[in-house]
């Protein structure tokens, strides 16, 4: 196992030791460098995730029934491979190399957007890039894990996350200039994507160390990842992640219904998703912070209240900027009290051998959940319009919320697992 650099963020007064002397809350510098990995990844992503709904929906013209299929693909069809993912990580000890092929995937597909014309190639791009995504998900974020403090993998998280935000706030900007540019320049947002994501890709290759996540114990087999994914204490979480998920309306379809009540014009709409990363951007280490102190699960319900509150800000039948800023706030604390929260809480009911594993199994549950919400939220649009449709899901997360909330009771004390 290589020997961990540190890279302090902040030193506190006090201290935990005798003496007095202060505390140096650090996070390894494998995280800093996946963080960056992932900084360039999500302003290639997000340069095409942010005008993807206005494209399909006005550019290539789909309904909002095809969109939302479209969505469920994107939300959920990485499902598909996350545990293929995090087993082969854990298998092979070595997950970055896994995640080297999840990104390369990724960033092929963006230069694949240029010829795909029909909605059947534009969903063959789309399930490309969310496979790639499924696939390097887990075994980064096992490598998160295995690089940090067990006391601290809510701050570990936050610090990736925060990084991983600040690209995804830039993206969209990018798009947005793009756009102003020369308008429904599309294609070159599709080529600049994929620059960007060659870029991460090489600091994966070069800089981020092949950390073995087996710590030179045996590899675990299938039948034991499987046993570890089914084992007691992730059921519960398992159960609630999946509830939620399944109420998560996709920010593609909230974006679309303050455009549709605002009117704003189409060259604002990638600003949207900058508004809800900054929030991210800002609140991803504190709300970190604050789950490792009174407890991940507390925290993680709490990003769904907010998530409620973004709802029902989206429906009111009149708009104006002060709604729409407070629906993006919303949102992204909602994000940042859940994205690195949920994998935190997870990696700490395994062993270290199956941790890509448990990991990845509660990415899964998200992404089908997600997947079944997209599409079905597509549904109601074109039935009964957005309004009523957020009215209809927020109604069900609310009753959803108190739920999660009793199953996840006392998970946080549960003993931590090692190896």
């Amino acid at each position: 196992m290589e020997t961990n650099v540190y890279v302090s963020l902040r030193d506190r007064p006090g201290s935990d030791e005798p003496g007095g002397s202060s505390v140096v809350r650090r996070v390894s510098s494998t995280v800093v460098l996946l963080g960056v990995v992932s900084l360039l990844t999500d302003v290639s992503s997000e340069m095409v995730a942010s005008v993807l709904p206005l494209y399909l929906t006005a550019a290539v013209g789909l309904s909002t029934v095809a969109y939302g299929f479209l969505d469920g693909i994107y939300q959920g069809v990485s499902a598909f491979v996350r545990i293929a993912g995090g087993y082969a990580a854990d298998r092979g000890g070595q997950p970055k190399w896994v995640a080297v092929v999840g990104y390369g995937v990724s960033a092929l597909s963006r230069i694949a957007m240029l010829p795909a014309a029909g909605f059947g190639a534009i969903v063959g791009v789309v399930t490309a890039d969310r496979l790639g995504k499924g696939l390097r998900t887990a075994p980064r974020d096992a490598l998160i894990a295995e690089s940090s403090d067990p006391k601290m993998l809510g701050r570990a998280f936050g610090v990736h996350r925060t990084l991983d935000t600040i690209g995804a706030a830039i993206g969209p900007i990018v798009a947005f200039a793009l756009l102003a540019a020369v308008p429904n320049s599309y294609d070159s947002i599709w080529v600049v994507s994929f620059a960007v994501a060659v870029a991460g890709l090489a600091v994966l290759v070069l800089f981020v160390p092949n950390l073995r996540t087996t710590s030179g114990k045996a590899r675990i087999g299938l039948r034991r990842a499987m046993r570890e994914i089914g084992a007691r204490p992730l059921r519960k979480p398992l159960i609630a992640a999946g509830v939620l998920g399944l109420l998560t309306v996709g920010d593609g379809f909230l974006y679309l219904a303050l455009q549709d009540r605002d009117n704003f014009a189409a060259t604002y709409f990638p600003l949207l998703y900058v508004g809800t990363n900054i929030a991210y951007l800002l609140l991803a280490v504190p709300l970190g912070r604050l789950a490792d102190r009174v407890g991940r699960a507390k925290v993680l319900v709490f990003g769904h209240g907010a998530l409620l509150a973004a709802y029902l800000l989206a429906a009111l039948p009149a708009g104006g900027l002060g709604l729409t800023l407070g629906t993006l706030l919303l949102l992204g604390v909602f994000y940042a009290a859940t994205d690195g929260v949920l994998p935190a809480l997870v990696s700490r009911l395994v062993p270290a051998e199956a941790r890509g594993s448990g990991i990845s199994a509660a990415q899964t549950v998200v992404a089908l959940a997600r997947f079944a919400s997209s599409l079905t939220f597509g549904l109601f649009w074109a039935v009964q319009g957005p309004t009523w449709s957020l009215l209809v899901f927020g109604v069900l997360l609310a009753a959803a919320i108190p739920a999660s909330w009793w199953l996840l009771r006392g998970i946080d004390r549960t003993a931590v697992v090692t190896a």
